[in-house]
């Protein structure tokens, strides 16, 4: 009964998803949904990376936390729109919350929307809120077992950012490890680099988001 329950709720969450992927495209929109552990360094990297590319790009954000607007307020500082979500204890965004809030922002004046979701590696990946892809990030101060731990996050995922790169000699993080373990679940998966502190590997990160938003408008 449990199973039966799970799977109407992940399929209504997929038909509200689907509804709200078509006014994205309809605005030609690029969304991206913004997953990982807490800590990992997600609201920085939203930071760094609407100060470096918003003259060509305009970003919108969507954050989701489970109490606070101080993410949102991090961002409102960079002068692009930003929208919070307060789940009030839920462990992830879902289809109808972002339809929630779709309206409080400028659709039609938008490139790419990043949606910062709960911090969590099981069920923000599970479910779909309209997004064309997913990014992860994955801090070296987390430790090199989360490939095959939480599985389904890296199979989901478009994209990986191995952050914080510069804790590096300060742990005992395995790169290569981490790359073959991903990989295996996600051949497709691209793997990024990189630290929002020291810059290294963001130029890659802002290259494969300008892709996403060029290449559309050269098919048009």
């Amino acid at each position: 009964m449990k199973v039966k329950l799970v799977k109407n709720i992940l399929e209504a969450n997929d038909r509200i998803a689907e509804e709200n992927k078509k006014i994205f495209d309809e605005n030609g929109i690029f969304v991206i949904n913004v997953m990982s552990a807490p800590g990992a360094g997600k609201t920085t990297l939203l930071e760094k990376t609407i100060h470096a590319i918003k003259d060509k790009i305009a970003i919108g954000v969507i954050e989701g936390d489970i109490a606070t607007t101080r993410d949102a307020e991090r961002i409102e500082a960079t002068g692009a729109p930003v929208v919070q979500i307060n789940t009030d204890g839920a462990c992830h965004l879902d289809g109808n919350m972002i339809r929630g809030v779709m309206d409080d922002l400028p659709l039609s004046q938008l490139d790419i929307l990043i949606i910062e979701n709960v911090g969590n590696l099981v069920c923000p990946a599970e479910f779909k809120v309209g997004e064309n892809a997913k990014v992860m990030l994955l801090s070296v101060t987390e430790g090199d077992d989360k490939p095959l731990k939480y599985p389904l996050m890296f199979s989901e995922a478009s994209v990986l950012l191995i952050s914080k790169i510069d804790l590096l000699p300060h742990t005992d993080f395995n790169i290569a490890k981490v790359k073959k373990e991903s990989l295996s679940l996600n051949p497709r998966l691209d793997i990024i680099e990189l630290s929002a502190k020291t810059g290294h590997g963001m130029e890659e990160w802002y290259g494969w988001l300008q892709e996403r938003v060029i290449m559309p408008a050269l098919q048009d």
